[in-house]
């Protein structure tokens, strides 16, 4: 009991270290009481600078920020998810084609100008997230359906499907990135590397709205992950209902990814290291592996984005730069701690 008390205390002193940290980092500095006399008090007190200074913050850094925490929670809990129904703690959520099949669509739209079709609507300002999110959800349509054998979901036909994905995927982005002008390289590469500077209020309302009741019902789902901790059979004997619960999380796992991936592009690692850390310091249920992958997750890509935009300014770098560096010691780590996951 002590050692789980110092855990969400260590976890809650860091969550709030970052957000602070967050808040005030980045090319317009603001101290706290001029954000608050601009939200709750006088905005005329203010001066110009500070006035343009608390108007960037509440207009492009805080959807920001809001938008880091939502994705990051559902990258981190739909891999603790997969990783629970495939036994095997290095699997990610791109294991069966979501990203690779969102890569394809947004780099066809970006070469072929597919979402300026929408432009001139109100759909404009979501058209490149809508057409990712049609690649993302066709990849997990797929993979269910193709995986799904009178009835049952079989996991190892998941897998396969998914690996045929990733490779449809990555060589029709490659051919769009061979087709691709200078601009158009340079879009379809920051996305593919990920970023969150499209965020806006709108945007956090509209993944928000599809995420957070799903990353709320993930963690009711923590016993049946338990259950197929023991196998299928067992979870069966135990009374799981197992083809049932295991379309459900899969679909739901896959969907919050997709909604993530449509509006962030590509973030790897945070669905790999993130439940795999969680597990490190500390081995409990999987109830409490979802709810601390998910916080976990959500911390660690605020702390990404946050250097993302400030350790170069005035420039920023793509997000996926950040999370690849944190995650590819830690995942060697687990690879070098399941040895024999990789010779199997």
């Amino acid at each position: 009991m002590k050692k789980k008390t110092l855990w969400f205390g260590i976890l809650g002193v860091v969550s709030l270290l970052i957000v602070i940290y967050a808040l005030q980092a980045g090319m317009a500095s603001l101290s706290l009481s001029d954000l608050f006399s601009f939200w709750f008090g006088d905005a005329s007190s203010l001066n110009e600078t500070s006035l343009l200074s608390a108007k960037i913050f509440t207009n492009l850094r805080a959807p920001r920020i809001v938008m880091a925490l939502i994705i990051g929670a559902s990258l981190a809990i739909s891999g603790a998810v997969l990783q629970g129904l495939f036994r095997n703690p290095l699997v990610d959520p791109g294991l069966i084609g979501i990203s690779s099949m969102a890569s394809m669509f947004a780099a066809f739209s970006i070469v072929f100008g597919v979402h300026e079709l929408f432009s001139a609507s109100w759909m404009g300002l979501f058209a490149q997230n809508l057409v990712t999110f049609i690649g993302a959800s066709l990849a997990v349509v797929l993979a269910v359906l193709l995986s799904n054998r009178n009835g049952n979901l079989s996991i190892m036909t998941l897998l396969l499907v998914g690996i045929a994905l990733n490779a449809l995927g990555g060589a029709v982005t490659g051919l769009m990135t061979y087709l691709s002008d200078d601009d158009q390289l340079r879009n379809l590469i920051f996305w593919l590397m990920g970023s969150l500077g499209s965020a806006s209020w709108i945007k956090v309302a509209v993944i928000g709205a599809i995420n957070i009741p799903i990353v709320l019902y993930l963690f009711t789902k923590g016993k049946i992950l338990d259950s197929f901790g023991l196998g299928e059979e067992d979870a069966h004997y135990i009374g799981t209902h197992v083809k049932r619960e295991k379309m459900i999380l899969i679909v739901a796992a896959s969907l919050i990814v997709s909604t993530a991936v449509s509006i962030s592009g590509i973030i790897g690692f945070v669905g790999l290291v993130v439940p795999h850390i969680v597990r490190l310091l500390m081995r409990k249920n999987a109830t409490f592996l979802l709810l601390n992958s998910a916080w976990l997750g959500a911390v660690l890509l605020l702390f990404s984005d946050t250097l993302a935009r400030t350790i170069v300014l005035p420039k920023e770098l793509p997000i996926g730069i950040i999370t690849s560096m944190i995650g590819t010691p830690i995942f060697l780590m687990m690879v070098l701690r399941n040895k024999n996951i990789v010779k199997s």
